[in-house]
């Protein structure tokens, strides 16, 4: 996608954004609290829409395309998009919530993956892995750097961890749309793409599966899992190029 297409916020429109983040954030924060086994995915999802709806915004995912509920909860083997339910949680799972919320006409687009009680070894590395190559990915979120580089540092980490990045779906530009340009791969060669610029607000976003990084989509149209039955992990924030280091945007603040 070409630079002309790439939104630069103004400190109004960071201001609004941040608002926005610390709300997402906050809201990633409950959901993963209430992660224990015996707590259904529905449940989780009820607090969710409650909290941002409590803080007059909406979740950025409810009726997106169609998308049934305000958060999406995929636990184990599924990688985003999972639909809450009266799937109850239990001993070992692993549960990756992403939730958003719209406020000041703009979004905050988050994610994390929680433990359920005590997992395996191995799911604890996965999450760990996932997240550390966000920020990974993080030190090449500055201006004069271009969007592959971030990808790059975070397939680089995750691979050398034994794991492997999801390529059907990608990170990307966030702000009065939920997705907005730039594309941001998680995976690719560095030195392509648009240059980061100050203004530029991106959701970094690494999916990371414990086996291959093939995914299929299931018959619902939403829920994602590993092709091979692999546990798989997420992390998102939301970002701001700046002309130093890049602001989390989506942060839960005091």
């Amino acid at each position: 996608m070409g630079l002309e297409m790439i939104s630069l916020k103004s400190q109004r429109e960071i201001e609004a954004m941040r608002k926005a983040g610390r709300i997402t954030a906050q809201a990633r924060a409950l959901a993963g609290s209430m992660v224990a086994p015996g707590v259904t995915t529905h449940e989780i999802d009820t607090a969710v829409r409650r909290f941002i709806e409590s803080h007059g915004a909406k979740p950025s995912f409810l009726g997106y395309g169609g998308f049934p509920a305000s958060a999406c909860i995929s636990v184990n083997d599924v990688v985003i998009h999972g639909i809450p339910g009266p799937r109850k949680l239990k001993e070992g799972d692993i549960v990756s919530i992403d939730v958003g919320a719209y406020v000041g006409g703009f979004h905050g687009d988050c994610a994390a993956t929680f433990p359920c009680g005590k997992v395996s070894e191995e799911a604890m590395k996965l999450i760990r892995v996932t997240e550390q190559s966000f920020w990974e990915g993080m030190k090449y979120a500055r201006q004069g750097c271009r969007v592959s580089d971030i990808g790059h540092a975070v397939q680089e980490y995750v691979e050398a961890n034994g794991f492997s990045v999801v390529r059907d779906f990608v990170g990307h530009g966030v702000g009065a749309k939920l997705h907005e340009a730039p594309e941001v791969r998680n995976y690719g060669p560095a030195g392509h793409g648009p240059r980061l610029l100050p203004g530029m607000t991106i959701a970094v976003e690494p999916m990371v599966n414990a086996g291959g990084w093939q995914v299929k989509v299931l018959a619902d149209k939403w829920t994602t899992v590993s092709l091979d039955g692999s546990l798989t992990a997420h992390y998102e924030n939301s970002i701001l190029i700046t002309d130093g280091d890049p602001e989390i945007l989506t942060v839960t603040g005091e």
